[in-house]
């Protein structure tokens, strides 16, 4: 079987992260700073958008990809994989606007949970018998 669903989220994902590191590269270099801490909030919280994105995608679309690979309930992994996507974008927004905004964090913290559960949920329910 060839996965179908999550190849979709993974391309609109890895977009976003395209976005993000473009960010935090002209961050980096407006500050000259190659490696750490920039030294200004507005250009530290794209840097931490992006880095907190790249910690937190690539296990979430393993366990939706194998979940698919192995079966899994197409809804699912539209589901697990949209709130990815949606959670992963709420997340950058609300982390890298100072102030910031707490709502979006908590909602793609929220959101993005969501779809490791159900990423493992769904992984783990296609090895049980029946």
């Amino acid at each position: 079987m060839v996965p179908a669903i999550v190849p979709f989220y993974a391309a609109l994902l890895g977009a976003l992260f395209v976005v993000l590191a473009v960010r935090a590269i002209f961050a980096r270099r407006a500050a000259q700073v190659p490696i750490g801490p920039l030294g200004h909030e507005a250009g530290d919280r794209w840097v931490r958008a992006h880095a907190n994105f790249a910690e937190y995608v690539p296990l979430a679309l393993l366990l939706l990809a194998f979940a698919e690979a192995r079966g899994a309930d197409p809804a699912i992994l539209h589901l697990g994989a949209a709130l990815l996507l949606a959670g992963r974008l709420a997340h950058a927004w609300g982390v890298s606007r100072p102030p910031e905004n707490y709502n979006w964090r908590r909602f793609g913290m929220l959101a993005t949970g969501g779809a490791y559960a159900l990423g493992i949920a769904a992984l783990l329910a296609g090895y049980l018998p029946g």
